[in-house]
C-alpha cells in the first residue's frame, strides 16, 4: 500500500490539519485498511477521520502528541481506544455516531480538553469526573445511559452546557448545583426522571433547561416543563421539589431574593448614567423563520434571529462592527466551530416569512458577499477551495485564512444549510457567507441577525447575547440624546422560530436572553407589545 496523496501533501507542504472523510476514503479504508503513515505527522494539531467504515484507531494515534482536535464522527468505532488519553494537548475530542459502548477511566487524564462529544454511541456507561479544569462543553446524548455522570466533588467550573438528551437515566443528582457551578444549557430531555430535586434550582447561571419527554410524577410539574420556559420551571422546583438537605429558614430567603431578582426595569426607570437595551416583543407584521427539521437537522439543526432597529451607523462605526463581527468569530464562536453569525439588511429582504432548510450543494444557489454573480453551493465550494490554496502557495502559509479557513466545515456534507427567503431566494449559507442582495452598508437602518450553529441552542445564544451586548456598547442604535450624555441605546425586536406547523420552537430573546447582571451600566427592558 503506498502513502496516501492527502499524507503526502501535508508533510510536503508541512500543513498542521489532515482530513480524511466520506465515501472515497471509506473505500479506501475498506480495501486497504488506514495509511499508518497518517501517525508520522507528529505536526498536525487537527485529525479529521469522519464519516467513514473505519472499525478500529490504531495504537499509534498516541504518536500525535501536538493533536488539539481530534474528530472521528460517522464512523463504525466499536472500542474508545485509551492510547487517545495519551495525548497531552487535546482539546476537542468528538467520537459521536460511532458504535462505542463504554469511556474508560483514563479520561480524567486528559486536563486540556474543552469539547467533549460523544453523542449517538451505544454507552452504558461514564467514568466518574474528577478534575477537567477547561472544560466547556459535555455531549452524551442518544446512548443508553440508565444513571447521570458522576460529577459527586468533581472540578469543572468551565462547563457550560452539558447535553443528555435521550438516554435512560433515572434521576439527577442533588449535588448538581456544587458540581457545576457555571452552567447554562442542560439538557435532559428523553430520559426516565420521575422526580426533580430541589437543588436544580440553585444553578445560578442556568439559562436553558429541557426536560420534555421524561416521566415526570408531579404533573403540575410536567405541564410547566412542557409548557413554559426555564425560569418557571426553576421557580416550581425550588418551591416543590425535595431538597436532599432541606432547610426552611433558606428556603424563605431564597424565595424572597427570588422575587427581588424578577423584578424588570420598566422604560421609564432606565437612568440617564447607563446603557439601555429596549426589547420589543413579537408584532404581527414580524417574519417568522420555518425550521425544516427533516433538512437541516443531521447537518447543522439550530437557529436564532431577531431584528435589530433604529441603527444609526457612520462610515467609521460600521467598519468597526464588522471587526466586531471577525472577532466575534474568532472568540465566542469558537473559528465558527461551535456558531456562525450573519447579519442582513432588513429592507433588503423580501417581506414574508423565511425558511431555514438544506438543499444538496447542486440546488443551492445564491450570490456570495461580494461577488458579482451567482453560484452554486458546490460552485463555490471549488472556487474557494481554488482560492484558498492559490493564496496559500503565494503567501508561503501553512494555514488557510479568511473565509477560506471555515472551508473544512462544509467538507464532504451531502446537504448545505440555507436560509431562503419569501421569495424563494437564497440570503445565507452559514457557516461561509451571506448574499451579497441582503448585505449590510452604513446606510443600513436595521438588521436582521442570524445565528446558526451544529452544537446546541445555548451556542447560538451565546454568541447572540454577547453581539448584542458589543453593538450596544459600541454606539449604533444612538440617537441625538445618547450622543450627548455618553451612554448608548439598542431596540431589539423578538423573532419567532416555528417548526413546519407553526409550532412554536423558540423566541429570542426570551426573558432568560440578554442578561448582563455582571454589567452594572446596562439595563436591559422588555416593552409589551401594542
Amino acid at each position: 500500500m503506498g502513502v496516501w496523496p492527502e499524507v503526502t501533501t501535508v508533510k510536503t507542504e508541512n500543513r498542521h490539519e489532515i482530513k480524511l472523510s466520506g465515501a472515497a476514503i471509506s473505500k479506501r479504508i475498506s480495501d486497504e485498511g488506514l495509511d499508518n503513515n497518517v501517525f508520522q505527522l507528529t505536526n498536525i494539531n487537527l485529525l479529521n477521520i469522519s464519516d467513514t467504515c473505519l472499525t478500529v484507531l490504531p495504537d499509534d494515534i498516541k504518536r500525535l502528541v501536538n493533536l488539539q482536535s481530534l474528530l472521528l464522527f460517522g464512523n463504525k468505532l466499536q472500542e474508545f481506544n485509551e492510547n487517545i488519553t495519551l495525548l497531552p494537548k487535546l482539546k476537542v475530542l468528538d467520537i459521536s455516531r460511532n458504535e462505542i459502548k463504554s469511556i474508560p477511566d483514563t479520561l480524567n487524564k486528559m486536563k486540556e480538553l474543552t469539547s467533549i462529544n460523544f453523542s449517538s454511541n451505544h454507552i452504558e456507561t461514564m467514568p466518574k469526573f474528577v478534575d477537567f479544569p477547561n472544560l466547556i462543553t459535555v455531549n452524551v446524548s442518544n446512548n443508553k445511559l440508565s444513571d447521570f455522570i458522576d460529577l459527586e466533588n468533581a472540578n469543572l467550573p468551565h462547563l457550560t452546557d452539558m447535553n443528555l438528551k435521550g438516554n435512560a437515566i433515572t434521576s439527577i443528582p442533588s449535588y448538581i448545583a456544587q458540581s457545576l457551578p457555571s452552567l447554562k444549557n442542560f439538557d435532559m430531555g428523553d430520559n426516565q426522571v420521575k422526580v426533580l430535586p430541589g437543588e436544580l434550582a440553585n444553578l445560578q447561571k442556568l439559562k436553558e433547561l429541557n426536560l420534555k419527554g421524561n416521566k415526570l410524577a408531579d404533573k403540575r410539574l410536567m405541564k410547566l416543563v412542557d409548557q413554559c420556559r426555564t425560569k418557571q420551571v426553576l421557580d416550581y422546583v425550588r418551591e416543590h421539589c425535595p431538597k436532599a438537605d432541606s432547610q426552611t429558614s433558606s428556603k424563605g430567603k431564597g424565595k424572597k431574593g427570588a422575587k427581588k431578582q424578577e423584578e424588570t426595569p420598566t422604560e421609564d426607570a432606565v437612568c440617564d448614567l447607563c446603557h439601555s437595551m429596549k426589547i420589543l416583543y413579537i408584532e404581527d407584521n414580524i417574519p417568522n423563520i420555518t425550521v425544516v427539521e427533516a433538512q437541516v437537522g443531521a447537518v447543522r439543526p439550530y437557529i436564532l434571529c431577531c431584528i435589530v432597529n433604529d441603527l444609526n451607523f457612520t462610515e467609521a462605526s460600521f467598519k468597526k462592527f464588522i471587526q466586531m463581527q471577525t472577532k466575534l468569530h474568532d472568540t465566542v464562536c469558537d473559528k465558527r466551530n461551535t456558531a456562525t453569525i450573519a447579519t442582513h439588511d432588513l429592507k433588503k429582504i423580501p417581506p414574508g416569512n423565511l425558511t431555514y432548510t438544506a438543499k444538496s450543494p447542486t440546488s443551492l444557489k445564491l450570490t456570495p458577499l461580494g461577488r458579482a454573480k451567482p453560484y452554486t453551493g458546490e460552485q463555490l465550494f471549488q472556487q474557494l477551495t481554488a482560492e484558498a490554496e492559490a493564496l496559500r502557495k503565494e503567501k508561503k502559509r501553512n494555514v488557510y485564512s479568511g473565509i477560506h479557513k471555515y472551508l473544512y466545515l462544509l467538507e464532504g456534507k451531502p446537504k448545505y444549510p440555507c436560509l431562503v427567503a419569501s421569495n424563494k431566494e437564497v440570503i445565507s449559507f452559514p457557516p461561509i457567507t451571506n448574499s451579497e442582495s441582503t448585505k449590510m452598508s452604513h446606510e443600513s437602518k436595521s438588521m436582521l441577525v442570524e445565528v446558526t450553529s451544529h452544537a446546541s441552542l445555548g451556542a447560538c445564544k451565546t454568541a447572540m447575547d454577547r453581539l448584542l451586548l458589543d453593538t450596544l456598547q459600541l454606539g449604533l442604535g444612538d440617537g441625538d440624546d445618547d450622543l450627548a450624555n455618553g451612554y448608548h441605546s439598542l431596540t431589539v425586536q423578538q423573532v419567532k422560530i416555528v417548526d413546519t406547523e407553526g409550532n412554536l420552537k423558540s423566541v429570542y430573546p426570551s426573558r432568560t436572553d440578554c442578561v448582563y447582571e455582571a454589567l452594572s451600566n446596562v439595563k436591559v427592558f422588555r416593552l409589551p407589545k401594542k
